[in-house]
């Protein structure tokens, strides 16, 4: 990518959208572009469309997307799968009419089957049944993946799709109705301490693993494929390593400095057993994660808006 390319980044005021904006600023490219959502509704076609046709974007990350954690995924099916469906297809389709040749999808590794062995390969999708209770969500991002692979099999294009594992960080979403695990810890962890309260509840068993990578360093792997021009396959990005929601729990509380008891609800549902990626292709194309997760979270905290 040259420093002057005209680089269009969805979904900026979002947590992974605000990460690659800060890292393209960073690294000096000095034609970023971006739309509010009272600019520009991705879930309207023709307004999409024509805001590619008359931009002309020499590169498009699409970070924009509708999504939550279990709760959310579970009461809100229909607003996920069409949301997203739609979104992936307004914008996939503007930019091959507007002959937008570089384009990077950001899935999820929810695509993934619920059961399939892990660390998860790239090709292990397809190959099960998926997580009921975010199918949904998960259908939508496959169809992504399909859609940037056909166009690019049907007319040239080079548009690559990469699949960042769990995320945190700055301008993370902290509301309990429909955030992720760790930011919903966070929040409970802080309130709970600063209400003196001795337990603190935790959905489900404690034991399923998890695998969290701080949203910086999904930036930093995203600009590094597309500056190095990778059009492969599909890239699992992640760190490679994982953790029990237990050991989580607990390394929140001592990121927080909440010093009483750890409850779990074993009423609420666990989700996926495991969801540990193999990065072994983004490590062949030279890139690893540099942010521990003991690190990551003191950063995510103190980023936290919460706090003030």
């Amino acid at each position: 990518m040259d420093k002057d390319s005209k680089i269009f980044v969805t979904g900026h005021r979002g947590m992974v959208g605000s990460a690659l904006a800060r890292r393209l600023r960073a690294a000096g490219y000095t034609s970023i572009l971006t739309a509010d959502r009272s600019d520009l509704d991705l879930l309207d076609s023709r307004s999409v469309h024509e805001f590619l046709a008359r931009e002309k974007p020499h590169y498009l990350f699409i970070a924009a997307a509708k999504v939550g954690g279990i709760q959310a995924n579970n009461l809100q099916r229909a607003d996920f799968i069409y949301q997203n469906l739609m979104i992936e297809a307004n914008l996939i389709h503007g930019a091959h009419l507007a002959g937008v040749q570089r384009l990077m999808f950001l899935g999820s590794s929810c695509i993934y089957p619920r059961d399939c062995p892990q660390p998860i390969k790239e090709e292990y999708l397809l190959t099960g049944l998926l997580e009921q209770t975010n199918e949904p969500y998960a259908i939508a991002k496959i169809a992504g993946i399909k859609l940037a692979e056909s166009y690019n099999r049907q007319y040239g294009r080079q548009y690559v799709s990469v699949m960042p594992t769990n995320l945190y960080g700055p301008n993370d979403n902290y509301d309990l109705a429909s955030s992720h695990v760790l930011p919903a810890l966070l929040r409970k962890a802080h309130e709970a301490k600063l209400r003196g309260d001795k337990e603190c509840v935790v959905w489900g068993s404690g034991e399923p693993r998890r695998e969290f990578l701080y949203v910086d360093d999904l930036a930093d792997a995203c600009v590094h494929l597309m500056e190095r021009g990778y059009d492969g396959d599909l890239v699992n990005i992640g760190t490679g390593e994982d953790v029990t929601i237990r050991e989580l729990a607990e390394m929140v509380m001592a990121t927080v400095g909440f010093e009483g008891r750890i409850v779990f609800d074993l009423s609420k549902p666990d989700g996926t057993p495991r969801k540990l990626l193999d990065v072994g292709r983004l490590e062949a194309l030279g890139w690893c994660a540099r942010t521990p997760l003991s690190e990551g979270l003191r950063l995510a905290y103190e980023a936290a808006p919460f706090r003030y």
